[in-house]
């Protein structure tokens, strides 16, 4: 990890941080959370808010006005707006999507949760996604947050990822494995 990656993530969780004591005793604080749910969301699936929050060419109250309206349509809390605006005015709003994940971890953190990254072929149905995360639930021994991405390139199967340990079950990984043995058996003079 690069110097720069690492200061942005220390900024990053620092925020996240603040924000989740600050909301922690709030009776809204899940009603937050969702807020931030929906906001990474929206950062995700839109390439201009996305470039938006990147933007350090925009002037800090234009910023705010399109933030503001834009949290103010999604009906976010006041204290997600309020918290939006504090970014704004200390140009740390680039940093967003980085806070959103420092603050879900930290959520489940404390929550005893146990944070699984899962990337699958296709978008599982709700049944599909109650199964697979009661599964993991079960071989964890804990509870599981489930955050799932949708990664065509693996063709089928899935890599479930928990910390620093992979599991990769993907037909894309037993493609390259059967290539590898079909490859290393070729020179054995068959």
């Amino acid at each position: 990890m690069s110097s720069a990656s690492q200061a942005s993530s220390v900024v990053s969780a620092r925020y996240a941080n603040a924000f989740v004591e600050l909301t922690a005793e709030s009776k809204n604080f899940d009603k937050v959370a969702q807020d931030l749910n929906d906001l990474a969301a929206m950062i995700e699936n839109s390439a201009d808010l996305s470039a938006l929050i990147r933007s350090p060419l925009l002037n800090p109250s234009s910023l705010k006005k399109a933030m503001q309206a834009l949290a103010e349509k999604a009906g976010f809390q006041e204290i997600t707006q309020n918290f939006i605006g504090v970014l704004i005015q200390n140009r740390r709003i680039s940093e967003l999507p980085g806070i959103i994940r420092a603050f879900k971890a930290e959520v489940a953190r404390r929550r005893g949760e146990v944070a699984v990254q899962v990337d699958v072929a296709h978008d599982l149905d709700d049944k599909q996604k109650k199964e697979l995360q009661a599964a993991l639930s079960t071989a964890m021994g804990a509870d599981v947050s489930v955050r799932l991405r949708v990664e065509p390139s693996i063709l089928g199967g899935m890599i479930v990822t928990v910390g620093s340990r992979m599991i990769d079950d993907s037909v894309r990984r037993k493609l390259e494995r059967l290539k590898l043995a079909v490859g290393a058996g070729s020179g054995a003079g068959f």
